[in-house]
């Protein structure tokens, strides 16, 4: 073998140990980094989680729920309610794709028969509902319910009816939109 051959042939390895040793630290220091690195608690079930109780009603819509049982003993009133629980996505339309366009948004509170068939759909306008932001939530989410026939009512916390009006707004006749004949049925969701 020439002097030649033998010297590119030991560069080479030279250059390969080179590489091999500097992947070998590099792995090195990137195990001691995961090591030593402050964990995600998202995966360490042992940890102890961040939650504590809270109330899911407001004082407001305490008071409102109280006046509603009170009002409509005949009937289920539900508080807090996903919009995903109320709608279904009629056939021939992508049930993820319209579910997306409601999956953050909730009824304040929603009046049923004993048979759970949806009467009317009741928000509580505060402080809050200026915000432009939920301004757009609350106009998407009486579009999804008007699409579905369901009745919107929107009372403000600072004036809410006696139990009297509730039933008189609630159970008075209710005519809702005509739906088309060619309109495809819901679809089961669950």
């Amino acid at each position: 073998m020439e002097l030649g051959g033998l010297w590119d042939r030991l560069m080479e390895d030279r250059i390969l140990a080179y590489i091999v040793g500097a992947l070998a630290a590099a792995m090195v220091a990137l195990l001691l980094a995961l090591r030593l690195w402050p964990r995600d608690s998202r995966g360490d079930e042992s940890q102890a989680w961040p939650f504590f109780p809270k109330r899911p009603l407001t004082e407001e819509e305490q008071a409102l729920y109280h006046s509603l049982v009170k009002a409509l003993p005949e009937h289920i009133i539900l508080a807090q309610v996903q919009l995903s629980q109320l709608l279904g996505v009629r056939k021939g339309h992508n049930i993820h794709e319209w579910y997306n366009r409601i999956n953050h948004l909730s009824a304040d509170f929603v009046v049923c028969g004993k048979d759970a068939t949806v009467i009317a759909v009741i928000d509580l306008d505060n402080d809050t509902r200026d915000r432009g932001d939920r301004q757009a939530d609350d106009a998407r989410k009486h579009r999804a319910l008007s699409a579905a026939s369901i009745r919107v009512l929107h009372w403000q916390a600072w004036n809410l009816p006696d139990t009297v009006e509730i039933r008189r707004q609630l159970l008075a006749p209710h005519t809702a939109p005509a739906r088309s004949s060619n309109e495809a049925p819901l679809r089961a969701t669950h």
